[in-house]
C-alpha cells in the first residue's frame, strides 16, 4: 500500500481514518456470522435473536453477540485494508473502527488487531448505519474531518460528509456513486464474493455419493424404465437436499473450519463467499429438494426428511461425540440406499443392509482417521469442533480396518446363502469381489495413515486411478456372476 498517500489538512494534521467492519475490515458479515454461531451452540437464543429483529435490528445484534462464540483471531481480515490502516498510523494519523455491528463485537476485533484508537458500534438503542452513522461521525469528528473506508451503498451518506472516500471491493459502480457526493474517492480493489464461490461451497462433486440410490436397482437387476426414472428423480432430490446441507453445515462450522488446516480454505470460512447469499441459497435448494421428494411419495419424503434432520443434528450436536459421529455418518450413507428402495419400490435384503452398515462405518472411520493425521502433521492436539485427540488415531484406524473386514465377511456369507442363487447364475465368482474389496479398503486405511487422503473416501476414489482399476475388476466379477 506504499502508493497510497493521505491528504493532510492545512494544519498538517491528518484526518481521522474511520473504517467500517463488515465487508471492509473483515470479509464477512458479523450479524449473519453471530446468528449461525449462536444457532450451533444456543439454537433457542438464535431463534429469539431472529424474532427480536422485528423490534429493531440492533436488538437482534446484541442478543446474538452475547450468545455467539466467535474466534476473533481466525476471522478473515482484509489485508489491503489492514495495510491502509497501518500506513495511516505510520504517518501519525489516528484511526477509528465505526460499524453497524454490535459494539462489543467491534471492541473484541479492535483488541485483536491493536490498530484502532477508538471503537464505536451499534447498541440496543442505536443502529450505527447509513445516515445515523454519518451524523455520529460529523458530531464526533466534524464534517470533512475524517477519511471513511466502506464497501456498500449504505455508506454513501457517510462519504458525503468525509474528507476522502475509500471504496473497498471491485465494484466500480459504487465508486462512481461515491464520487457523485463530491468527495475525493479511491477504489481499494479486493477479491469480492461471486456465484462461483457459492457453487464451490455447494460441493457439486459430492453428488456422486448419491449414486448409492441406484444400488437397489443394481442388486435386484430390475432395470425397468419406470423404476429407473424414479431413481433419477430421487438422485436429484437427494442431491439438492445434500447441497443445502453442505451450505448449512459450513455456516454452522465457521469457527471450527477456520481452525482446521485444510477446511479453513472453504469459501465461507475464508470469506470468499457471502454468508447471507449462502443462507438464502441453502433454503432455496432445500425447498426444491423437498418438492421433488414429495413428488416421489410419502415413504421417500419421510426418508429424505430423516436424512436432513439427522444431518442437521449431526452438525449441531452429534459431531462432538466420539464414535457416535462416525455411526451417524455411516447411517447417512446407508439412508441413500434406503431412499433408492423407497423411490423404486424395490425391497432391500438384510444382507445388503448388514453389508452397508459395516462398509460405511469403515469409510466414516477412514474419514476421521485422515483428519487426525492432518491434525498431527500441523502440530495440533485435537480436531477442532470434534471429540477426537491426536492419540486416538490408532483406535480410529483399527475401527476402520475391523469394520471393513466385517463388511467383507458379510459379503462372503452372502455368497454361500440360498438367496444368492435366485439372482445370480455363477455366485462362486463373487469371491473375487471379496478380494478386490478387501484390498481397496486396506489401501484406503494405508493412504489415510500416510496423510495422502484429504477428503471424503468416496470422493477420493473418484479421483484415484487404482480405485478405478478396482471398480473395473468389481464390474467384471459382477458380469461373470450374472
Amino acid at each position: 500500500m506504499s502508493q497510497i498517500s493521505f491528504r493532510a489538512r492545512s494544519s498538517g494534521v491528518l484526518p481521522v481514518l474511520v473504517v467500517d467492519l463488515d465487508g471492509t475490515l473483515i470479509r464477512t458479515d458479523m450479524l449473519v456470522e453471530t446468528f449461525w454461531s449462536c444457532l450451533s451452540t444456543h439454537p433457542f437464543k438464535a431463534i429469539c435473536g431472529a424474532i427480536a429483529a422485528v423490534r429493531g435490528k440492533q436488538i437482534a445484534k446484541a442478543i446474538l453477540a452475547r450468545h455467539s462464540q466467535i474466534d476473533f483471531a481466525s476471522l478473515p481480515f482484509e489485508k489491503a485494508v489492514l495495510d491502509l490502516i497501518r500506513k495511516h498510523r505510520e504517518n501519525g494519523g489516528k484511526t477509528a473502527l465505526v460499524t453497524a455491528a454490535d459494539e462489543q463485537i467491534a471492541k473484541r476485533i479492535s483488541e485483536e488487531t491493536g490498530l484502532f484508537d477508538e471503537v464505536h458500534g451499534s447498541t440496543e438503542q442505536r443502529n450505527l448505519k447509513g445516515r445515523i452513522k454519518a451524523e455520529f461521525l460529523v458530531e464526533r469528528f466534524g464534517a470533512k474531518n475524517f477519511i471513511y473506508v466502506g464497501d456498500s451503498n449504505a455508506d454513501i451518506p457517510v462519504w458525503n460528509e468525509a474528507a476522502e472516500a475509500f471504496v473497498v471491493g471491485a465494484d466500480t459502480r459504487l465508486k462512481e456513486r461515491a464520487k457523485k457526493t463530491g468527495t475525493p474517492t479511491r477504489l481499494l480493489k479486493t477479491r469480492r464474493a461471486s456465484v462461483a464461490d457459492i457453487i464451490r461451497a455447494v460441493r457439486p462433486h459430492h453428488a456422486l455419493k448419491n449414486i448409492l440410490i441406484f444400488v437397489p436397482l443394481l442388486t435386484s437387476q430390475m432395470w425397468q424404465a419406470p423404476a429407473m426414472g424414479r431413481a433419477v428423480i430421487a438422485f436429484f432430490a437427494f442431491s439438492l437436499i445434500a447441497f443445502s446441507v453442505y451450505l448449512i453445515n459450513d455456516l454452522l462450522d465457521l469457527r471450527s473450519d477456520r481452525m482446521h488446516p485444510k477446511k479453513m480454505q472453504r469459501p465461507f470460512a475464508a470469506g470468499d463467499a457471502n454468508l447471507l447469499h449462502g443462507s438464502v441459497v441453502a433454503m432455496l435448494l432445500l425447498f426444491l429438494g423437498a418438492v421433488l421428494s414429495f413428488f416421489l411419495g410419502r415413504d421417500f419424503a419421510v426418508i429424505a426428511t430423516a436424512y436432513f434432520v439427522l444431518t442437521c443434528t449431526y452438525s449441531l450436536v452429534l459431531k462432538r461425540y466420539i464414535i457416535i459421529d462416525i455411526g451417524a455418518l455411516s447411517v447417512l450413507y446407508s439412508l441413500r440406499i434406503v431412499a433408492g428402495s423407497a423411490a423404486t419400490g424395490i425391497e432391500i435384503s438384510v444382507w445388503l443392509m448388514a453389508f452397508s452398515m459395516f462398509f460405511f462405518l469403515s469409510l466414516a472411520s477412514v474419514k476421521r482417521q485422515a483428519e487426525l493425521v492432518s491434525v498431527g502433521e500441523h502440530g495440533r492436539h485435537e480436531v477442532a469442533g470434534r471429540g477426537y485427540f491426536a492419540p486416538d488415531l490408532a483406535l480410529v484406524a483399527q475401527m476402520a480396518l475391523s469394520s471393513g473386514f466385517i463388511s467383507v465377511l458379510v459379503l462372503a456369507l452372502y455368497i454361500n446363502s440360498p438367496e444368492i442363487l435366485v439372482l445370480y447364475k455363477n455366485p462362486e465368482v463373487f469371491w473375487g469381489l471379496c478380494a478386490v474389496l478387501l484390498y481397496w479398503l486396506c489401501r484406503l486405511v494405508f493412504l489415510a495413515q500416510r496423510g495422502q487422503m484429504h477428503e471424503d473416501p468416496l470422493i477420493f476414489a473418484v479421483r484415484d486411478r487404482v480405485s478405478y482399476f478396482c471398480g473395473a475388476l468389481f464390474a467384471v466379477f459382477l458380469l461373470l456372476g450374472v
